[in-house]
C-alpha cells in the first residue's frame, strides 16, 4: 500500500515539472542546430541567355543562397553570384546571365 501511493504522488509532480520546463521554450531550440531542417526551397527558370531563381526559406534559420551559372560557349565566363541571406519565411530574387546559351545553373546554399 506505502509503495502504491508513493509512485502516485511521485509521477504527477514529476510529469509537471517536466510540462512547465518544455511549455515555456520553443519547438526548434529543443533540437540541435545540426539536426534541424535547414535550406530554402528554390526554383531556377532559364530564360534564353537570362537565368532567375526564386528562393524561399521556411525555416527558423537564415540561408545564404548564391546563384551559379555555367555558360556554353568555351570563352563565356561562367558566373557565381554573390550570396544573399533568406531570412525566416523570406523570398529572394537571383539573377545572372550569359553571352550566350545557359548550360547549367543551380542555387548553392550556406548556414
Amino acid at each position: 500500500m506505502f509503495a502504491a501511493l508513493t509512485l502516485l504522488l511521485a509521477v504527477p509532480s514529476d510529469a509537471a515539472s517536466h510540462t512547465a520546463h518544455s511549455a515555456g521554450t520553443a519547438p526548434h531550440a529543443r533540437v540541435p542546430a545540426e539536426k534541424r531542417p535547414f535550406g530554402a526551397a528554390c526554383r531556377t527558370v532559364v530564360d534564353g541567355s537570362h537565368v532567375t531563381a526564386y528562393c524561399r526559406n521556411p525555416y527558423p534559420e537564415p540561408d545564404h543562397v548564391g546563384l551559379h551559372i555555367e555558360c556554353d560557349r568555351w570563352w563565356d565566363l561562367d558566373a557565381d553570384g554573390t550570396r544573399v541571406e533568406a531570412g525566416p519565411a523570406q523570398n529572394v530574387r537571383l539573377t545572372g546571365r550569359c553571352w550566350k546559351e545557359v548550360r547549367s545553373a543551380w542555387v548553392s546554399h550556406r548556414k
